[in-house]
């Protein structure tokens, strides 16, 4: 395994879904910060602006841009994320599947709701890692994992950020939002510092309060996949969309959109 990650880390991430890995990208700072800024400066087509009017701050968030920012690329095929996420996974080989940004500017109150990554995804599967690291020092505005959530019977139903309407109709096949903190969850929280990483399964539940302080939070996420993942449709449109993939319901997903980047 990857000198970064031990086996008592592994077995952490199976049983609990959510492990922190310290320094996953802590060679990679500046070049990330470089790439978010980047990004900032040139949004994509899935950027947007997560307040609504009247709120202070700013909450920005942009994905699948790797392919066209050089910065995340080189992180991506050159960072030790790829190989300690087969260690984390037990998986044979490692797939991108996105990039994400998430910049809370000083004084966002706001805060990222509570959710799951998998029920918006077109991916299934329990071989699969999102890393969040943060480019800044981050204390009380990190991200929280409610341990042992991705073994939930039911999903979390998935609902827009902004408009906190439902994202599929089905609404009897998933659990509603619960509030973790309230019904006395086990939150995992970390003080992190640049490059540090949280490394959480797909369907583990998670969120981060608003930014109170006086310091920007800047985070890059990164969404990879394992051995046993595969297409899947969902009732209604998924996040990312990843429109005309052509990709029929049992597939892996394809190498030329979503490339290997490790194999052991």
């Amino acid at each position: 395994m990857h000198s970064l990650v031990t086996q008592d880390q592994i077995d952490t991430f199976q049983r609990d879904g959510v492990v922190l890995i310290k320094g996953l990208f802590k060679d990679h700072v500046e070049t990330l910060r470089a790439g978010i800024a980047r990004n900032m400066a040139e949004p994509g087509p899935y950027a947007a602006e997560n307040l609504k009017e009247g709120e202070g701050g700013r909450f920005f968030d942009d994905y699948c841009n790797w392919t066209r920012i050089s910065e995340f690329e080189d992180v991506i095929r050159n960072s030790p994320a790829a190989e300690v996420a087969a260690d984390l996974m037990s998986s044979n080989k490692v797939q991108v599947f996105h990039d994400h940004v998430l910049v809370k500017e000083p004084g966002t109150s706001k805060p990222t709701p509570w959710h799951q990554d998998g029920p918006y995804y077109f991916v299934d599967g329990i071989q699969n890692v999102s890393f969040w690291s943060p480019m800044d020092p981050v204390k009380g505005a990190s991200l929280r994992c409610v341990a042992g959530s991705h073994a939930w019977e039911k999903p979390v139903l998935p609902t827009r950020w902004l408009s906190e309407t439902n994202f599929y109709p089905n609404e009897d096949e998933y659990m509603p939002v619960p509030d973790p903190d309230a019904e006395g969850m086990d939150v995992m929280e970390w003080e992190m510092e640049p490059g540090d990483a949280v490394a959480f399964n797909y369907g583990t539940l998670h969120g981060a309060r608003g930014n109170t302080t006086e310091t920007r939070r800047r985070a890059f996420s990164l969404r990879l996949v394992g051995d046993d993942a595969r297409y899947v449709e969902r009732a209604g449109p998924t996040s990312p969309p990843f429109p005309g993939h052509d990709m029929k319901p049992g597939q892996v997903l394809r190498e030329d959109w979503f490339p290997v980047i490790y194999q052991r």
